[in-house]
């Protein structure tokens, strides 16, 4: 994620960002794990009933509660964070005939902090007591798809292009990290009780509530085409950052986005099938300046390439086993922003700088069945 300076516009000063400043190079790397059983035979009904669970956690699970919050001299992009840590448990099952649906919970963490300390003049704390706990936000996640062949003639053969459709809808609860701290400092001689008290409440990431409908065709049986839709609603976020302690003063304006997703799957025998896809995402960011916490974001073009390779008689194992890979590239347009700070004695805005960008991103899996 780069910015190049334009200079200050008022004159004077020596400029923050230096020409092609890499603001945030530092790569990000996220391990999933997750399960899917048929939990049918449990129950006294011959009904189709499944169960699913998906843990994630950064840096190859070094990190469980990373979290990062600040406002930035020389600015810093909006729309690349991270959720170090999150659970989604879940079912499905069949509705109707050619109608299935799903339910999931999406379970992450609220932190809460509280230290009270008796320090001297150097820094030096005694006394200390710090208490940190953790409570989950649960937000649900919904879905269903309907197979036309199915739901108008019964089955997917012989019913024409029905037998080759299906539409999904699916509903995501918005998601954040946020951490409240709460802090007492008693200075002997200087700052007597009941002392200084310092209120931390801050977001780290977040993910609005998003709404998605897609259309999948099959063009034959080895080729389908996808599209979809998906509403993000970046605009409930406003009021959250006017309540976070660290970011309030950047009144940022935000608004609600469609963005448009294209993909194409080509099995090319039993065992390697190939995946391509497109999406443009406009950015949600509406704001060029946003005092001292200074966001930068550009619309982006995403484009992806992927593959799997099932192994059907792998060596050891008694089910076939399957490997994906995937890559892809996300570039972000330029844009101009102007950087203003709250401070006193400063003219605003003391520098403008344009944005731009590349991201890559490396995905790979195994799949095995027990």
């Amino acid at each position: 994620m780069r910015a190049t300076s334009q200079g200050n516009p008022n004159g004077g000063g020596s400029p923050v960002v230096r020409d092609g400043d890499v603001l945030n190079d530092t790569p990000s790397q996220q391990v999933l794990i997750a399960m899917k059983t048929d939990l049918t035979d449990i129950t006294q009904f011959d009904h189709p009933l499944y169960f699913a669970f998906i843990a994630g956690v950064e840096k190859f699970g070094e990190e469980m509660l990373a979290f990062k919050s600040g406002t930035a001299e020389e600015g810093q992009f909006f729309n690349y964070g991270r959720q170090p840590l999150f659970l989604n448990l879940g079912g499905g099952t069949e509705l109707a005939n050619g109608i299935t649906g799903g339910a999931s919970a999406h379970i992450s963490l609220r932190s809460d902090a509280t230290l009270v300390a008796s320090a001297d003049l150097a820094g030096n704390t005694q006394y200390e007591r710090l208490n940190v706990t953790a409570k989950p936000v649960i937000r649900p996640v919904l879905s269903v798809n309907f197979e036309w062949g199915k739901v108008f003639c019964g089955h997917n053969d012989g019913c024409g292009i029905l037998g080759d459709l299906e539409t999904a809808f699916a509903f995501r609860g918005h998601t954040q990290a946020r951490t409240s701290v709460e802090s007492n400092i008693t200075i002997p001689g200087t700052v007597p009780s009941p002392g200084i008290t310092l209120l931390i409440d801050t977001l780290d990431s977040y993910q609005p509530d998003i709404y998605s409908a897609g259309l999948l065709y099959h063009f034959s049986d080895n080729v389908r085409v996808a599209l979809a839709l998906e509403q993000q609603n970046w605009q409930d976020l406003e009021d959250k950052l006017d309540r976070d302690t660290i970011k309030d003063q950047a009144n940022v304006e935000l608004k609600n986005i469609v963005v448009p997703r294209i993909g194409a799957e080509w099995k090319v025998n039993d065992s390697i099938t190939l995946t391509a896809g497109a999406a443009w995402q406009e950015s949600p960011l509406e704001s060029i300046q946003t005092p001292d916490v200074n966001y930068l974001d550009s619309d982006k073009t995403i484009v992806g390439v992927g593959g799997s390779w099932i192994i059907h008689n792998p060596p050891i194992l008694a089910y076939p086993m399957r490997l994906d890979f995937g890559y892809q590239f996300q570039k972000l347009d330029k844009r101009d922003f102007e950087l203003t700070t709250t401070r006193p004695g400063i003219t605003n805005p003391y520098e403008v700088v344009t944005a731009d960008g590349e991201a890559s991103v490396f995905s790979g899996a195994v799949t095995i069945k027990f």
